[in-house]
């Protein structure tokens, strides 16, 4: 029962695997399953574990259109990292851990402490961290983490006001979203809002998941049959069943 599940974490543990559609990238036609998610979600936090990010840590994710940057915040969760979603973090970012596509790695001189790890491609300095070359050797099970409910999970910008949201915030969120969107395991919800925006994350990922469904990340208008989707404030969508952000409660 979604009831049951306290934690972000707790939509991809291991029992939630199985070969139902849970991740789908438009624009690269790459599809995960649940056990696909599971496991890599998994990997991510084992990854972040191993180059020092810790329970607690900030972890700064550029949110480009492809699953790396959703993967990376659900191993985060796992981990108990506070993520924050940022298409622009700044280039000399004192966070614990900073995660970008690789051609933006010459962009960053992070100071000492802080990981740079890069997705897409192999990165060119041997200090940055290449995500699918770790990812890919990691041990898929995860050691047993002890988190709260009200513990910190996401920082972002909600109506202009910088938020940081708990897991019990998130989920609360989310199970409102997939009441709203009427959602099921048969949904296919598309990302069509930022997700530097803490609404678009409970809404547009963690609902999905948490009702047995699949998120979509669209390529334009394509999401490949998507049967609803989260928007931002004056967007439309090619998608019948909608849920603007601005009128999330979180």
């Amino acid at each position: 029962m979604t009831e049951d599940l306290t934690l972000v974490g707790d939509l991809v543990a291991r029992e939630r695997r199985s070969e139902q559609l849970a991740l789908h990238a438009a624009e690269l036609d790459r599809t995960y399953s649940y056990w696909d998610l599971c496991n890599t979600a998994c990997k991510v936090g084992n990854v972040l574990s191993h180059v020092g990010i810790r329970e607690g840590d900030r972890l700064v994710i550029d949110p480009a259109p492809v699953p790396e940057p959703i993967l990376t915040f659900l191993g985060g969760a796992l981990l108990g990292t506070v993520t924050e979603f940022d298409s622009d973090p700044p280039t000399d970012c004192d966070a614990r851990g900073v995660v970008v596509p690789v051609e933006r790695e010459a962009e960053f001189d992070l100071p000492g402490g802080s990981k740079l790890c890069a997705y897409g491609g192999d990165p060119e300095r041997p200090d940055t961290t290449h995500w699918e070359q770790e990812v890919w050797s990691e041990n898929p099970a995860f050691p047993p983490t002890f988190h709260d409910p009200a513990d910190p999970v996401l920082r972002g910008s909600v109506d202009g006001e910088e938020r940081t949201l708990s897991h019990a915030d998130l989920l609360g969120t989310a199970r409102d979203a997939v009441e709203a969107l009427e959602m099921d395991a048969e949904s296919k919800v598309a990302i069509r809002a930022p997700l530097s925006d803490p609404r678009t994350v409970a809404a547009g990922v963690l609902a999905p998941l948490l009702a047995g469904g699949a998120v979509a990340i669209p390529h334009g208008d394509d999401a490949m049959d998507a049967t609803a989707s989260v928007v931002g404030a004056e967007q439309t969508a090619p998608e019948s069943r909608t849920l603007a952000v601005d009128s999330i409660s979180i």
